[in-house]
């Protein structure tokens, strides 16, 4: 049996979890439609998702389709929850992307347009709610098609709109012909020609669908049913089936990882080539860890069902991986794990309560953000504080609420924060000698540090001979180089830079007759690890570093006439309003705002515009700090900016 993996992406509210379950309902897998009002959907089954009628953590659940078997995965919509659609993305065969036909395209729907195009994944489009007051067709489509992509054939068309009675008739009209020749020679020679067919317009449909060249558009309502065996039909039709070779060398991805009640850990993969089964002994990761699987249990009845083994295209729970991580290879890498969608852009400190023990409180943390790699963990070991790296407040509230119910931890949160950077302003490099001045170290280290491109990350090279010195020592000084640049001159990570070593230098293996290894006349990569720090700093200084904060550019759709009092309070964010449009009675502004003023805005806009104000945010780049204090950031290291209480604690933790 074929099997196609299919995502189910879309801005939050859009209707994404209430058609999963008619689809279900449609195939035969449940006799009775969950609601998400109702908290008894299949595949929202935390308590927290059932709560707050939100999807938080993405799901996986099959049926059959004509042959086929559809393991659907559900994903969030908030956009604070966008780990959880970027570690699914890479594991797909297709996509329906739901668009309401109420609200229409926005903002996160946007977002998800921009990536699956970017990553070439087939994508069915489907504008669900057709029968709620306010649904639109026509002014849909030229908004998909102006917002989201010109590549769009509608498969039909809806009637009786805004009410239960709303229909959808399937059926291809003349804007197909038009959009499908001009990717299809053939069926642009045949409109010429005018000996288009039914069936060549069909095949070309198909082709271009599964090359993601276009996007068939569907409409119904998951709530009636209306349009949903269309799509079923397209899903079946359009979308290309699961590849791989089963007999090939094992490959496959891990998009989820989950705890069960005991703590054993399971992870979610996509098997792409190869053949897996239990007792296999495999690689895994990048750092060369194996793992013997222990369990399997396949997704394609229904549920996932155990079984001895899991072939390429299917999707498995495997067992037995301790340290597996998401975004791990299983066998041969198929590609290095990518980030699609920005980094978190905020921070917050979490608080224990009375009663909570820290480090249970790090331990539950640390396993929170072991199943979602866009949370960053920072422990301040001094301060016995942790913080968390955030998209939005929401996911500070779920953290929260997890925290209370799967580990009986009560925290509290301090002010939410951007999460910001430090970028060189020109070029610096600093020396220190083996055995002269005051370094205490065995060891000679000379850095040079240079601004990069932005994007570019941090580049190490060197300017003495490999042979100089044992490789050990060279590999200690830039991996001490990487971890020193997450903290700069301010606190912040300094992101884009290249560090060239300039000089290199260590005392040789030392021994006295008769004696072992002398520690106290030789060099030891605990040596460069400690020098590296000061000399890194010091070259930092003379390069000058500028702090840069996140910003988002932004898009607010309001009344022309409350313009007057949203400028003012858009000024007194920092926010900065660059393009201006009217549309009849309204007004479009777009610019950019500080990532830390963002929810402020949100907050701010119903009562400036009489609750008619729309906000779009997303991250776009990172700017200089140009008004208040410059935001520095607390240290969790030995502080190196501070070059006798670093060596006070240092040579303490040497032994020296």
């Amino acid at each position: 049996m074929h099997v196609l993996n299919l995502g189910i992406l879309a801005h939050v509210d859009a209707g994404k979890t209430s058609l999963t379950e008619r689809l279900l309902h449609s195939a035969g897998v449940i006799d009775r439609i969950g609601s998400v009002d109702d908290g008894n959907t299949r595949t929202d089954t935390l308590a927290l998702e059932r709560q707050r009628g939100i999807t938080i953590k993405s799901a996986v659940v099959s049926f059959p389709l004509d042959g086929v078997t559809v393991n659907l995965i559900d994903t969030p919509g908030h956009p604070d929850f966008i780990a959880e659609v970027e570690r699914v993305l890479g594991v797909l065969d297709g996509v329906v992307l739901v668009v309401s036909a109420v609200e229409g395209v926005q903002a996160q729907t946007r977002v998800l347009m921009r990536t699956l195009q970017r990553l070439r994944i087939p994508t069915l489009l489907f504008v669900n709610k057709i029968d709620r007051r306010g649904a639109r067709y026509e002014e849909v489509l030229r908004a998909i098609s102006a917002r989201l992509t010109p590549a769009i054939v509608p498969m039909g068309t809806a009637t009786g709109l805004g009410t239960r009675r709303a229909r959808f008739t399937p059926g291809l009209g003349p804007a197909a012909l038009d959009v499908l020749a001009g990717h299809d020679d053939t069926l642009l020679s045949a409109y010429v020609e005018n000996t288009v067919t039914a069936a060549l317009l069909h095949t070309s449909l198909v082709a271009q669908t599964r090359e993601a060249l276009v996007h068939p558009v569907f409409f119904g309502s998951a709530a009636t049913g209306a349009g949903v065996d269309a799509l079923l039909a397209g899903i079946g039709d359009l979308l290309p089936p699961a590849d791989g070779d089963a007999d090939g060398p094992l490959s496959g991805t891990v998009f989820k990882v989950e705890r069960g009640p005991a703590g054993e850990k399971a992870a979610y993969a996509r098997l792409f080539s190869g053949t897996l089964r239990t007792r296999d002994r495999i690689p895994f990761g990048t750092d060369g860890a194996e793992g013997r699987i222990t369990a399997i249990s396949v997704f394609g009845q229904e549920t996932d069902t155990r079984g001895d083994a899991v072939v390429a295209g299917q999707i498995a729970r495997l067992w037995g991986l301790g340290d597996i991580r998401i975004g791990d290879a299983i066998g041969e890498p198929r590609k290095a794990y990518e980030h699609f969608f920005a980094p978190p852009t905020l921070e917050t400190v979490v608080v224990p309560g009375p009663d909570v023990n820290s480090g249970a409180l790090h331990l539950a943390l640390t396993q929170l953000a072991e199943q979602d790699p866009l949370i960053g963990l920072r422990h301040d070991e001094r301060r016995q504080e942790t913080s968390v790296s955030l998209y939005g407040e929401v996911q500070k509230e779920v953290i929260q609420a997890t925290l209370a119910e799967e580990y009986g931890l009560g925290v509290t949160f301090r002010e939410t924060t951007p999460l910001c950077v430090e970028r060189l302003v020109g070029t610096g490099q600093a020396v220190e000698f083996n055995k002269k001045d005051a370094n205490p170290f065995l060891a000679t280290v000379g850095l040079r540090v240079d601004p990069a491109p932005v994007g570019s990350g941090v580049g190490f090279r060197l300017e003495v001979e490999l042979g100089s010195m044992p490789y050990a020592f060279f590999k200690a000084v830039e991996d001490t180089v990487r971890e020193t640049l997450d903290q700069g001159l301010h606190g912040w990570q300094v992101p884009d830079c290249t560090v060239t070593m300039t000089h290199s230098g260590y005392s040789p293996r030392q021994s006295h007759a008769h004696q072992g290894f002398d520690k106290s006349m030789s060099s030891t990569g605990a040596d460069f690890r400690g020098l590296t720090p000061l000399v890194l700093v010091e070259a930092l200084r003379r390069a000058g570093t500028r702090v840069h904060e996140p910003m988002h550019r932004f898009r607010v759709e309001a009344p022309a006439d409350t313009l007057g009092a949203l400028l003012p309070v858009l000024a007194a964010l920092a926010a900065v309003p660059q393009t201006t449009e009217t549309r009849g009675a309204g007004c479009i502004l777009a610019g950019t705002v500080p990532a830390g003023r963002v929810h402020e805005l949100e907050q701010r806009l119903p009562g400036l515009t009489r609750g008619e104000g729309e906000l779009e945010s997303l991250f776009d780049h990172y700017a200089p700090v140009t008004y208040g204090t410059v935001p520095m950031r607390s240290r969790t290291d030995h502080n190196p900016l501070n070059r006798k209480e670093y060596l006070l604690n240092v040579t303490r933790r040497m032994g020296g």
